[in-house]
């Protein structure tokens, strides 16, 4: 009996044929056509582009020899490689990451961007950079590219980013949350100075702390009055109400509070007027020296310890030339000008960066930005820095006002900290004070670091420049000598 094959004709979906098409192109990039139109009505995600690439990934060998071949410049080369076959050799070493626009050119840029926003997205936790809602499509990048670059205390993106190196190097930033209350502070009028203080007295007492927490706990689950300060001027009383707030940054749901305790107190005392919700008791969006001792939002202190040779080797400069710059300017320098909470080089650069990345008040950054930077040497002989800021007011939120908006809310997903966090309302909040702290002491590092050693670097040629490069001490080895006179 004789046997009858069958033949089956394999049949191909349009998609199967963009697919292998795609993996001739990889395969063979300077011998490929101009790609043929998607059949998708859609663009495909990032996760599918990833997969569809990966795929049809050379191997790491291919991929090197086309990128260093002699006949082509490095952006012809790259532009045969697919996005996933640079990142892989990014990934290798064969490529530095911070050179992507350079080595793609000018006409490119956007690409080197995507590229690298895949990278740091990879590498991090969260990794959700690549798919975010976080623009950079269409802009033109030619604007800003290398502007930056040319002015010294102009890198700040730069900077901080070798801060954080350097804290990295040393095993990364320790944060203490110290305090979290949010704070509004009316006016209230009396008649008279007297009927002021038995106000006060009221409100200072178990029974009335008790009458206005009620009220106040009343308006939200979230709102927690922890303290109260009373505060008298004349016939006008002050109040200045401190409070939890969730992942809120609080300001609506303090206001909601005060107004319902207040309505609560005129039960008990009516004659008061209140002149204003907001009598700057609070104080918002002023520096005060209220803010700097009680604190307002989150109240934080990052620190880290930065051994000795990465303070070479990375910060170009020494620990006793740190240590001495940030006392004789942060701290003396600062003093001498009457600073409330300015004991710092630069934090208001960062911090107000990241409020506008992350939907915050930017105007808030004026007592947010209030900051103690310390370092002092540490480790055997003191050949390592201990450095820290102390940030008793980072005013920060993960929900609500700028924090809806689709860019912010990448960031603040990026982050990890996107939303009310739903086991502990609150945690994302303090988590977010806790990242700005830290960024913060990353570009106080570099930044101290960069004028302890521009000073060096003057001084060496104004005084030693027949000598060898070596750092010098920014300390007189026997201060004010030629200023002594005989007798």
């Amino acid at each position: 009996m004789s046997s009858i094959a069958q033949l089956h004709t394999p049949s191909f979906s349009v998609r199967d044929l963009e697919l292998k098409l795609k993996q001739v192109r990889l395969a063979h990039p300077e011998q490929a056509l101009p790609s043929p139109p998607s059949s998708d009505s859609g663009s495909s995600s990032p996760k599918e582009s990833q997969a569809e690439e990966s795929y049809f990934l050379r191997s790491l060998k291919e991929c090197l020899a086309i990128y260093e071949e002699p006949s082509r410049s490095r952006s012809e080369s790259l532009a045969l490689l697919s996005d996933e076959e640079v990142i892989m050799l990014a990934n290798n070493g064969n490529i530095a990451t911070y050179a992507l626009e350079k080595l793609f050119g000018m006409d490119r840029l956007e690409r080197a961007v995507r590229i690298r926003r895949a990278i740091i997205s990879r590498a991090s936790s969260t990794d959700t950079l690549e798919s975010s809602n976080i623009p950079y499509e269409n802009y033109d990048y030619s604007r800003v590219l290398g502007r930056l670059l040319r002015e010294s205390e102009g890198t700040l993106v730069a900077s901080t980013s070798r801060g954080c190196k350097a804290l990295n190097a040393g095993g990364g930033v320790s944060t203490v949350l110290v305090g979290d209350a949010m704070t509004r502070g009316p006016a209230i009028d009396f008649p008279w100075a007297m009927q002021a203080g038995k106000a006060k007295a009221w409100i200072d007492s178990d029974e009335g702390h008790k009458v206005l927490r009620e009220a106040f706990e009343s308006t939200s689950r979230f709102a927690k009055l922890k303290s109260l300060k009373t505060g008298i001027a004349g016939r006008t009383l002050y109040v200045r109400f401190a409070t939890t707030t969730g992942d809120a940054m609080g300001m609506n749901m303090i206001s909601k509070g005060t107004e319902k305790a207040l309505e609560a107190m005129q039960k008990c005392f009516p004659e008061m007027v209140v002149l204003a919700l907001s009598g700057n008791y609070c104080t918002d969006k002023k520096p005060a020296a209220i803010n700097w001792i009680e604190g307002r939002g989150k109240s934080v202190v990052a620190e880290a310890v930065i051994p000795g040779h990465v303070v070479k080797t990375v910060l170009k400069t020494t620990v006793r030339d740190l240590c001495n710059l940030n006392v004789k300017k942060n701290l003396m320098g600062s003093a001498m000008a009457g600073s409330i909470g300015g004991f710092n080089a630069h934090t208001a650069n960062i911090l107000t960066a990241i409020f506008l990345a992350t939907g915050q008040d930017p105007a808030q950054n004026v007592e947010s930005s209030m900051c103690m930077t310390l370092m002092e040497p540490t480790g055997l002989n003191g050949e390592d820095l201990l450095v820290s800021v102390t940030m008793p007011c980072i005013e920060v939120g993960t929900v609500g006002g700028g924090t809806v908006l689709a860019p912010q809310q990448g960031v603040l997903e990026m982050l990890g900290v996107r939303g009310a966090h739903p086991q502990q309302p609150g945690q994302n909040a303090q988590t977010l004070a806790r990242i700005i702290a830290s960024a913060v002491l990353a570009g106080e590092l570099s930044l101290l670091s960069a004028l302890a050693a521009g000073h060096l670097i003057k001084a060496h040629m104004a005084h030693n420049r027949s000598q060898a490069n070596t750092p010098a001490a920014s300390v007189p080895v026997t201060p004010g000598a030629g200023l002594v006179s005989r007798v």
